[in-house]
């Protein structure tokens, strides 16, 4: 049997490029990058130089030279001038951003300067001057979104009692997970689970101090109840799935259905897809944004719509920012994943809404229904398509997806594999970036983002999508250093 390990993987991107969109003038609020093509070679333009006769009779005379060289003198002051005032102002940004700014996705310690990388939170080690990587340290845990709180002291996380919280402390606690204050939901009380053997507690009479210095460490939980904090309202869609078999197979969406998905062009034409998990952060995958593709400012994203016809008449929302993550391999698509953040916030409708990352501490198990959605490619090497299709896809053991008459060792911890081996269903080319969600306690979580394939919906070649629950926590850190 041949082995396939020498293959690397693809889903590679071919535009939706709608006929003679541009053959004509474009209509008012076309989007205003032209349509890229890579089949197109780049041909530099030569101007051919013009042979002249020189005449026998001399031109030049003395009292030229000198105006000539006077004229020479001037420019090449005026341009001095200018270059010291930019070498001024280049070096004026240079020290304000290394000195009061953390570049990338480093996070800078309060107000001391020093900067940390995000994986230096959190791990029980103080690197900051006054410990703040570690006071700081929260998240949510399983489907029911329980509030635990880091103890750097015992190195383990503790759920927060739900005696004497409220709202304000749910609000503060969402912040520092990088959520904005205006997408709070709620929190509430849920009966504490037989496994909780030590909570985290509020001292009331701390007074006005940091929320985590009233935290404090206890065996007992007066109301039995522990904090479930919902920082944003995510995961709800509003339409029904109908599980239909006809993407490779898919059939096609409806508004409301997967109001997460997003369209991302760049240059004018639909790339990859993504998904919201915010009013301003985009999950997608970082071979979407890798070479030519890394300038924010080249990309538009579409949400709350359909067609792709519709997108070319729109303006769509600026990308502000892309944070690729760092250990991403080109190669292998391990840690395929990367972040966009909007210029502009997004307005939630019925039919612009967020999808839930996936807590830890959850689950996803093998033949567990997902449903994938984009424009991709209704067959292997096709065009995009106009219209958002979906279908279900089971997941797919790790080791069962590893084996040798499958992808033989190349699926990594930051993958899941998700479809059929006999294929017939699958992302495609365009899918790529977009979600793979499931439904759990009536909440609709992202379980991955589409990486990559052999082929399109081909026997023994499964979709293969960026591990999500790896990644939160990175997510996570990356929202609180970018707010």
């Amino acid at each position: 049997m041949t082995s396939i390990a020498s293959a690397p993987p693809y889903y590679e991107n071919h535009g939706f490029h709608p006929e003679n969109i541009y053959s004509t003038r474009q209509p008012v609020g076309a989007n205003p990058y032209p349509p890229f093509s890579t089949n197109i070679p780049s041909v530099p333009s030569y101007v051919p130089r013009v042979a002249t006769h020189q005449s026998s009779r001399p031109v030049a005379h003395s009292s030229g030279r000198t105006c000539t060289s006077t004229v020479k003198k001037i420019i090449i002051i005026i341009l001095s001038i200018l270059l010291v005032i930019c070498c001024a102002i280049a070096a004026f940004f240079i020290w304000y951003f290394v000195e009061n700014r953390c570049l990338g996705s480093l996070i800078e310690c309060g107000s001391s300067g020093v900067c940390m990388p995000p994986s230096q939170w959190c791990d029980g080690v103080s690197h900051c001057p006054n410990g703040e990587d570690e006071t700081r340290c929260v998240r949510l845990f399983g489907p029911d979104f329980i509030l635990e709180v880091y103890s750097p002291i015992s190195k383990s996380w503790y759920p927060v009692c739900q005696d004497d919280w409220n709202d304000n402390y749910g609000r503060i606690a969402c912040k520092d997970m990088g959520y904005n204050a205006d997408t709070y939901y709620y929190s509430r009380g849920v009966a504490a689970e037989g496994s909780f053997k030590s909570y985290m507690k509020l001292n009331t009479s701390a007074g006005d101090i940091d929320l985590y210095k009233k935290l404090y460490s206890s065996d007992s939980c007066a109301s039995g109840k522990v904090v479930s904090l919902r920082c944003i309202d995510c995961g709800l869609s509003t339409r029904s799935v109908n599980i239909m078999s006809r993407i490779v197979g898919g059939s096609g969406a409806v508004l409301g259905q997967w109001p997460w998905q997003v369209s991302l062009h760049a240059q004018g034409i639909h790339v990859c897809g993504g998904s919201i998990i915010t009013r301003q952060w985009i999950v997608t995958a970082a071979h979407c944004v890798e070479g030519r593709f890394s300038d924010p400012y080249s990309w538009r994203a579409f949400a709350g719509i359909l067609n792709q016809n519709e997108m070319f008449l729109r303006d769509g929302y600026r990308v502000q920012q892309i944070i690729s993550h760092p250990d991403y391999d080109t190669d292998s698509k391990d840690n395929d994943i990367a972040l966009m953040k909007l210029e502009t916030p997004l307005t939630f409708t019925d039919t612009i809404r967020p999808v839930c990352l996936p807590n830890p501490g959850m689950m996803f198990q093998p033949n567990q229904q997902c449903w994938i959605s984009g424009w991709g490619a209704e067959y292997q090497g096709g065009k995009t398509s106009n219209n958002l299709n979906y279908v279900m896809v089971p997941l797919i053991e790790r080791s069962r997806c590893n084996s040798i008459y499958i992808y033989n060792g190349m699926i990594l911890p930051t993958m899941i594999c998700a479809g059929y081996l006999g294929g017939g269903i699958d992302s495609c080319q365009g899918d790529s970036g977009g979600p793979l969600v499931t439904n759990k306690n009536s909440v609709w979580w992202l379980v991955g983002d589409t990486s990559w394939g052999t082929g399109c919906a081909s026997p023994n070649r499964p979709g293969v999508y960026g591990n999500m629950t790896v990644f939160t926590d990175w997510i996570y850190k990356n929202m609180q250093a970018n707010r």
